[in-house]
C-alpha cells in the first residue's frame, strides 16, 4: 500500500467520509469516520492534500487540518459535480472531491478566519432580521388595509400604524389583541437591527481594508465590511473583471459556432454581497444623476444614463463598483476619484 498523499473529505454532521490515494493515484483509504474521531486520525497522518466542499463547517475544519499540518483545500460544490460518477453517496463525494483537488486547473475557496466569519455571522443575522421585519411590516399594512386605514409606504410609515394601535377609541380590542404582538415583535426587531448595525460599524472602523473600501463611491461601512471578510485575498482573481464576474455582474453567455450571445447578468457567486453593491450602486446613482458631483465616475454614469434604463446603468455601476474594489484590495491602494472614469480610465482599466 502506498503513502496517501491526497484525500477527499466529505464533510457531514456527525460521519466524515474519507478517499485517499497514493501519488500513482491507486485508492488507498476508503474510510468513515465519527466527529469525536477526526482529529485524532488526521494529528496522526502525515501530512498530506486535503480536499473539501467550501460549506459552512468546512472553514473550522480547514483550520484544524492546518494546524495539524495538512494541506486543506476547500472547492465550490459546483466544481466538484462533473467529478460524481453515477449516482450520489458519500463515498461518490469523497471520490469526486479526491479527483476534483487533484486538478491543475481548480480553483480554490481561501480560508476564512474565525474574525472574518464573526463578521459575516453579523451580516447573515441582520439579513434575517430585516427579512421578519418586512414580513411583520407587511402583516401590519395589510391588517390595517382591511379596515380601510392605509399609510404612505416605507418602514419609517408604520409608526403611524402602531399609534393607531396603542390608541383605544380608533382600534377595537380585538384587533389590538390580535396585532399588538406584531407591533411589539417589530419594534422588538428593530432595536436588535440597530445594535447589528452597531456592530458592523465597529468592525468597520477596526479594518483599514474597509476603511479604504468605503471612500468608494456606492459603498459604506456594511458592503465594505461584507467585501473585506467575504475576500480575504483579492489576488486570488486575476483581474477585476474575473472578480465582477465571480459576483455575478456580468452577463451570462450562451455562445457557440463563433457567434456571441449576451443575456442578463449571471445572478453567480455570492448573492448577498451582488444584492449590497447593486443598492449601493443604485444610491449612488441617484446622487450623480443630480449633477452634483463632477468627477470621472459620475460623468461616466451619466453619459450612459443618457442612453440606457436606471435600472440597467445602477447594474453596470455596481460592476464598475467592484473592479475598482478589487484594484483597492490587490494592489493595496487608496481610491482616486480622479482615475474612476470609463472603461479608458487608468483604475478602471486596470480591472
Amino acid at each position: 500500500m502506498g503513502e496517501i498523499t491526497t484525500i477527499g473529505l466529505d464533510v457531514a454532521k456527525n460521519v466524515f467520509q474519507l478517499h485517499g490515494i497514493d501519488a500513482d493515484g491507486h485508492v488507498v483509504l476508503r474510510k468513515s469516520l465519527r466527529r469525536s474521531q477526526m482529529q485524532p486520525f488526521f494529528e496522526k497522518l502525515a501530512p498530506c492534500r486535503i480536499g473539501m466542499e467550501a460549506c459552512a463547517t468546512a472553514h473550522h475544519w480547514a483550520r484544524v487540518l492546518l494546524q495539524a499540518g495538512h494541506d486543506a483545500r476547500l472547492i465550490p460544490p459546483s466544481y466538484i459535480k462533473p467529478y460524481l460518477r453515477r449516482q450520489k453517496n458519500d463515498a461518490a463525494d469523497a471520490a469526486a472531491i479526491c479527483e476534483a483537488v487533484t486538478r491543475p486547473s481548480m480553483r480554490f475557496v481561501p480560508v476564512k478566519s474565525q474574525e472574518r466569519q464573526a463578521t459575516l455571522m453579523l451580516h447573515s443575522a441582520r439579513e434575517l432580521l430585516i427579512s421578519q421585519r418586512t414580513a411583520l411590516i407587511n402583516a401590519l399594512r395589510g391588517h390595517f388595509a382591511e379596515l380601510g386605514i392605509v399609510v404612505p409606504q416605507g418602514a419609517r410609515n408604520v409608526r403611524q400604524l402602531i399609534d393607531l394601535l396603542e390608541d383605544e377609541q380608533h382600534s377595537p380590542q380585538a384587533v389590538r389583541v390580535a396585532l399588538m404582538p406584531l407591533a411589539i415583535a417589530l419594534t422588538e426587531t428593530e432595536t436588535q437591527i440597530a445594535k447589528l448595525d452597531k456592530a458592523l460599524l465597529a468592525a468597520h472602523r477596526n479594518d483599514d481594508v474597509s476603511i479604504r473600501l468605503a471612500t468608494v463611491p456606492g459603498i459604506g461601512p456594511i458592503i465594505a465590511t461584507c467585501l473585506s471578510a467575504s475576500v480575504p485575498d483579492a489576488k486570488l482573481f486575476e483581474s477585476g473583471r474575473e472578480f465582477a464576474a465571480w459576483l455575478g455582474l456580468v452577463p451570462r453567455q450562451h455562445s457557440t459556432g463563433g457567434k456571441p450571445r449576451l443575456g442578463a447578468i449571471s445572478k453567480m457567486g455570492n448573492r448577498h454581497l451582488r444584492t449590497l453593491l447593486v443598492v449601493g450602486a443604485h444610491a449612488a446613482l441617484y446622487r450623480m444623476r443630480k449633477a452634483s458631483s463632477d468627477t470621472p465616475l459620475a460623468n461616466w454614469a451619466r453619459g450612459l444614463l443618457s442612453k440606457k434604463p436606471f435600472k440597467l446603468v445602477a447594474v453596470a455601476l455596481a460592476n464598475k463598483i467592484a473592479r475598482i474594489a478589487w484594484v483597492i484590495r490587490a494592489r493595496n491602494i487608496d481610491f482616486q476619484p480622479a482615475d474612476a472614469t470609463g472603461d479608458s480610465a487608468k483604475l478602471a482599466a486596470s480591472a
